[in-house]
């Protein structure tokens, strides 16, 4: 008897968002919440950070190194001429304000700015200080948040139903069964954002609908962090009185999305600090510093990884989507590097370590050749070979 077919691994679902590996993340919330000084810290930079609202207009860009002790291990083994680790590309977006969905505060503006992001740090403000004017008054986290999300859903209703408008003239009147998927989704999409007033990310979509969803781009279907911002005091005892009532708001809201409670105070007085001044004062203090966690999650919101290449020459973090074949992975390198893909020679990074070279590896039999079905897992230190003359030759 013939042998039996392997049945054919299914594709995963499309992920929600833009494709590629240029991706973003915002930060928002309301004014004087602590984004820019939160932006700041993050990538040492030098953005206005003052005790007025809209001190940001134009939305400030940075990027910062993902940290990582498997990348950091690399270095250290092969001591290589050049270090490039992965990065998250960050953008403080100014404040919103109530009724920015309508043009209040500089409104309309600063939600074109967020639209050109692909997930956001919703940093709110959990302590209280005569010194940080609040723009509601007094300092309610949980009201903020629902301010903001509130502001997106709205911004979303609007877009949906001009979008729905449009797509009835052209597939419901004018009989275009090729946009009837398209109308469908969108119908769904605003019975969701109206009806049940719900954010487009808290639904379940199929393949079909996620491609409408990743032509239109909602602001609510971006993913999101919350960040709590906290006194140093209360960050270091781990007590706020706000932090079960936020818990509480984004479980019902947002249930898979991931809380980080930090301090921008204390973050500010690091930056100053040495390395060894920075660790004394935390140790000092009994607590740690939130930024890399937030970082590394930030980067895996927006659904990327990496894999490494490393040698005496260059110890480098190549970004890819989750998901990513070998032949793609390898065109991240250089595009001829995919055209002329051969395999990917793989070492998992915890093979290395516990070998300690790649001879070794080798020897225990750990050292894999795949191919181009490969799917490349985060932290693959890998070897392409290529055809080098793939792809240079014109078709007669």
């Amino acid at each position: 008897m013939p042998p039996k077919k392997k049945a054919a691994t299914p594709e995963p679902p499309p992920l929600i968002g833009r494709p590629g590996t240029n991706l973003k993340c915002g930060i928002v919330g309301l004014p004087n919440v602590g984004k820019s000084s939160f932006f700041n810290v993050l990538t040492k930079s030098a953005a206005p950070a003052e005790n007025f609202p809209f001190c940001t207009i134009d939305p400030n860009e940075n990027r910062v190194a993902v940290p990582d002790e498997r990348f950091d291990y690399l270095c250290e083994q092969h001591k290589p001429a050049s270090r490039v680790p992965a990065y998250l590309h960050v953008t403080d977006i100014a404040g919103l304000v109530k009724g920015a969905h309508e043009g209040q505060g500089l409104g309309n503006a600063f939600l074109s700015h967020i639209r050109g992001v692909d997930a956001f740090f919703h940093v709110c403000r959990a302590f209280d200080s005569e010194d940080v004017t609040h723009v509601e008054g007094d300092v309610n986290p949980v009201r903020d948040l629902e301010i903001i999300s509130e502001e997106l859903r709205l911004k979303d209703i609007d877009y949906v139903d001009k979008a729905v408008a449009g797509l009835e003239k052209t597939c419901v009147r004018g009989g275009d069964k090729k946009q009837k998927p398209e109308y469908d989704t969108m119908v769904k999409v605003r019975s969701l954002l109206v009806d049940e007033k719900k954010d487009v990310r808290s639904a379940c979509w199929s393949a079909v609908e996620i491609e409408v969803l990743n032509k239109h781009l909602l602001l609510s279907s971006k993913p999101v962090i919350y960040l709590v911002n906290l006194s140093e005091r209360d960050y270091a005892r781990k007590k706020n009185k706000w932090l079960a009532k936020i818990k509480e708001w984004v479980d019902e809201r947002d249930p898979f999305a991931t809380i980080i409670p930090f301090s921008a105070e204390l973050e500010a007085k690091l930056v100053d600090f040495s390395d060894a001044e920075a660790a004394q004062y935390l140790e000092e203090m009994k607590t740690t510093s939130m930024l890399g966690k937030i970082v590394k999650f930030g980067f895996r919101t927006l659904q990327l990884e990496y894999f490494f290449t490393a040698g005496p020459d260059e110890v480098r973090a190549w970004t890819i989507q989750k998901g990513t074949k070998a032949p793609q992975g390898a065109g991240r390198i250089h595009t001829d590097f995919e055209k002329g893909f051969i395999m990917a020679e793989v070492m998992n990074f915890d093979d290395f370590k516990e070998y300690g070279s790649d001879a070794a590896v080798k020897a225990a039999g750990k050292y894999r050749q795949q191919g181009r079905n490969y799917t490349v897992l985060d932290g693959d230190i890998i070897f392409f070979k290529f055809n080098a003359g793939a792809g240079l030759t014109k078709k007669k």
